[in-house]
């Protein structure tokens, strides 16, 4: 938790233009980046929960690599100033996994019982923040629509076509952004690259889109503001006259 807070801390205070993505994202973008933020870590959380309950043993290295990093992430963002949080964290730590990690020993489905409720839990908190960030920011919830196609659609391929959640992810991705519905990749991390890199070229087109139509639109509201400086000079100049006008007739 320390070394991935300083991480954090560095990546959020540091001066790069790089890594702002103020400087290369229009702000319109963000906010559904940010949103996006919180319904994809609800995914995450539900798919950690699913390879706790029902697909234990299957891929087991990689998913104890998983559910350590996600509780990690959630742990960092946690306040521990208050009690209720700190309680939390206790339940959070994945016990089952670290055993594995650690000392060769599978524990991870008896140990579910402890981590699947503080899991659902935190799916809830990441809804309540989805809302209150839509709220706040006047931004509407047509991206829910996005994401209740995916969860529909990758349940009904988990069922259908008998896989495991994470070829079911790659399927549902595939075939959602580009018409293809092969599981791209034979090992873990190509899986993981490739549900990357569609979702990447994804979100990239509607970077591009969104960039060039707030690059038309402020090229033709400059050009109009320009237009409407010059006629209120203009118009400042006649009222100028008008005064000058009714100054010498009074004298």
């Amino acid at each position: 938790m320390v070394i991935f807070r300083f991480i954090f801390n560095k990546l959020e205070n540091s001066s790069y233009k790089l890594l702002n993505p103020k400087e290369y994202l229009p702000e319109e973008e963000l906010h559904s980046l940010r949103q996006m933020s919180f319904l994809i870590m609800m995914g995450l959380l539900f798919m950690c929960i699913l390879y706790n309950v029902v697909y234990v043993g299957k891929d087991l290295l990689s998913f104890v690599i998983f559910d350590i990093l996600i509780s990690l992430y959630v742990a960092t963002q946690l306040d521990l100033r208050n009690w209720k949080n700190r309680i939390l964290l206790i339940l959070l730590i994945p016990y089952g996994s670290l055993t594995y990690f650690l000392f060769g020993k599978s524990l991870v489905g008896y140990l579910a019982l402890i981590h699947v409720p503080v899991f659902i839990y935190f799916i809830k908190v990441y809804y309540d923040k989805f809302r209150e960030y839509t709220e706040s920011n006047g931004l509407g919830i047509t991206i829910i629509l996005l994401f209740s196609i995916i969860f529909i659609s990758f349940f009904i391929t988990l069922l259908a076509e008998h896989v495991d959640p994470l070829n079911s992810l790659v399927m549902v991705s595939n075939a959602f952004t580009s018409n293809g519905y092969a599981v791209l990749g034979s090992s873990i991390i190509g899986k993981i690259n490739s549900v990357f890199l569609v979702w990447g070229g994804y979100l990239l087109s509607g970077v591009g889109t969104a960039t060039l139509a707030a690059a038309i639109l402020k090229k033709h509201y400059d050009v109009k503001n320009q237009e409407l400086y010059a006629k209120i000079d203009d118009l400042d100049k006649k009222i100028d006259n008008l005064e000058e006008l009714i100054k010498n007739k009074d004298d």
